[in-house]
C-alpha cells in the first residue's frame, strides 16, 4: 500500500467515524421505522437465492443489512473501515440477538480467502472507491462458485454515485444472471420518496 493510499485511507476512516453517531437517523440506514425495515427484509428475500450459507457485508456500517441476513439465515461476517461504525454494528447485533463477526479493515480488498463466501452484499460504497473494476475482481474471487454478488447503488441528485450501467460494464465476465432492479419508486425502502436513481444489481458466479 502507497502512501497515497493510507493517507486516503486514513482520511476516510476520520470522515466515517465522525458520521457513526447520527448514521442510523437515515431512515434507511438506521432501519427503526417499522415499514424500512420491513421493505428491506423484503427485498433481501426477493434478492437473495433461498438456500443461506455464509455472507461478507461489505462497508457494514453500523450493522443494520447484517443483521438482517443474519435473522434471515446466513452466518455473516461485516467489515468496515471505520471503527465507530462496527462498534455500533457489534451492539446493534447483540440487542438483536444474532451472532455476527465484525471486522475493521479496508473494504475495497478485503484479506480473505478466495471462494469463502456463498454471498457478498454491498450498499452505497462501491462508488467511492478509487478503482471499482479492480475492486469488484476481488469481491468476485472471494465468492464460492455459483455464489450471489448483490449491489445496492445509487446515482444522487448531488451528482455522486455511479448508474446502473456503469456498474454493470466493469463486472467481470465470470459473473452470470446479471439483472437490475429498480428502487427509486419504493418509498418504503427510503422512508420518503426519492427521485434519483437507486437500483440493485445481482449476479451469479458461473453458469
Amino acid at each position: 500500500m502507497t502512501t497515497a493510499d493510507e493517507q486516503r485511507l486514513s482520511a476516510a476512516r476520520h470522515v466515517w467515524d465522525q458520521a457513526a453517531a447520527s448514521f442510523d437517523e437515515a431512515a434507511d440506514h438506521g432501519l427503526r421505522d417499522p415499514l424500512v425495515r420491513a421493505a428491506w427484509t423484503r427485498l433481501l428475500q426477493e434478492l437473495l437465492p433461498a438456500d443461506r450459507g455464509t455472507a461478507l457485508d461489505i462497508g457494514c456500517g453500523t450493522g443494520s443489512l447484517s443483521v438482517l441476513l443474519a435473522e434471515s439465515g446466513y452466518q455473516v461476517t461485516g467489515i468496515d473501515l471505520s471503527p465507530a461504525m462496527i462498534a455500533l454494528a457489534q451492539a446493534k447485533a447483540a440487542a438483536a440477538g444474532q451472532t455476527i463477526k465484525f471486522e475493521v479493515m479496508d473494504a475495497a480488498f478485503p484479506p480473505f480467502d478466495a471462494q469463502q463466501f456463498d454471498l457478498i452484499l454491498c450498499r452505497h460504497l462501491l462508488f467511492m472507491l478509487p478503482t471499482p473494476d479492480q475492486v469488484l475482481r476481488h469481491w468476485v474471487s472471494l465468492l464460492k462458485p455459483r455464489g450471489r454478488l448483490l449491489l445496492i447503488e445509487g446515482f444522487w441528485h448531488t451528482g455522486a454515485g455511479l448508474h446502473s450501467g456503469e456498474i454493470v460494464a466493469l463486472l467481470p465476465d465470470s459473473l452470470t444472471q446479471v439483472a437490475v432492479r429498480n428502487l427509486s419508486e419504493q418509498a418504503d425502502l427510503w422512508g420518503a420518496d426519492v427521485s434519483d436513481e437507486r437500483y440493485a444489481i445481482t449476479a451469479t458466479l458461473g453458469a
